[in-house]
């Protein structure tokens, strides 16, 4: 969709065939459709994304855990507060029902046996991983919804191609017959 491919369909010309009409059409409405479509592709899968994940948050909830065996050292990792640099191990909890439960969760380096941390329970009490913060929810709202844009457009670009291929043939086929007719026709030799 150069913008010289790009010709006002509606102007006439004495050389303008319906193929270069139709091209003219589908640049046009693909340019619009990947202009608009697009976009809005990307701004619906990261809404998505993003209620998925605040439903899940919603479902999710933390407790106080106690690190149950000191876990191997993390080497080559900066000790901070994210789960960046987290090591695992054996973590016990009480649930909501008063059982002692164990399991395996995500723990700063350099814990101990005996030291508190946070883990997270799902709806059903169920240890899971460390939920994101939001702005992980946000980055990953923002990727989700860059990568379908981008999708959604090259796959709309995609189809015009393949359309302007057909179109291609089409004409090719139509100089073909056009040049056989000429070459049927008796010739008039000049002096």
């Amino acid at each position: 969709m150069a913008p010289g491919t790009l010709h006002q369909p509606w102007r006439h010309g004495p050389l303008r065939r319906r193929t270069d009409v139709a091209q003219s059409w589908m640049a046009l409405v693909s340019g619009l459709l990947i202009a608009v479509a697009g976009p809005a592709a990307g701004v619906l899968a990261g809404n998505a994304v993003d209620a998925a994940v605040h439903g899940q948050r919603a479902d999710r909830h933390s407790t106080v855990g106690v690190v149950a065996r000191t876990p191997p050292a993390a080497l080559g990792v900066a000790a901070g507060n994210g789960t960046v640099g987290r090591v695992y191990t054996v973590v016990r909890w009480t649930a909501s029902n008063g059982i002692v439960r164990t399991g395996e969760a995500a723990v700063p380096p350099g814990a101990r046996a005996g030291d508190r941390t946070t883990v997270w329970l799902d709806g059903r009490g169920a240890l899971i991983r460390d939920p994101g913060s939001p702005e992980d929810i946000v980055v990953e709202s923002v990727a989700v919804g860059i990568v379908a844009a981008s999708g959604t457009g090259l796959a709309l670009f995609a189809v015009h191609k393949g359309g302007v291929r057909l179109l291609d043939r089409r004409r090719y086929a139509q100089w073909e017959k056009e040049w056989a007719e000429l070459d049927a026709r008796p010739r008039r030799d000049h002096p």
